[in-house]
């Protein structure tokens, strides 16, 4: 085994390790997060990760099978924070009191 391969390795493994400390300081903010629109944006940081989960599995097979799937993934991820972005904003509102100002809790 070369140096270059040694090196190579490690860097997967960084990787992997970065992605799952990411993906648990994710779950904390989903289970957690202050507000709907909070989680939301996790759900489509989650999306992000698995990407990215894959993209570190394709780099250690050395096979690109999986960058079709990876693309579809990232179409769906954008899709589905779209949509639910477009209808947390507006449940979020803050409401008006009776003396005109913004509740913002």
């Amino acid at each position: 085994m070369t140096t270059l391969h040694t090196v190579e390795d490690a860097m997967l493994v960084a990787s992997l390790v970065m992605v799952l400390a990411a993906g648990a300081l994710l779950l904390y903010r989903i289970w957690y997060g202050p507000s709907m629109l909070d989680r939301a944006v996790a759900l489509d940081v989650l999306a992000a990760l698995i990407i990215a989960g894959i993209g570190v599995k394709a780099a250690h097979d050395r096979d690109s099978f999986y960058f079709p799937v990876m693309l579809v993934l990232a179409f769906l991820g954008f899709s589905g924070s779209v949509g639910i972005a477009r209808f947390i904003a507006v449940r979020d509102r803050p409401s008006v009191l009776p003396d005109g100002r913004q509740d913002h809790r």
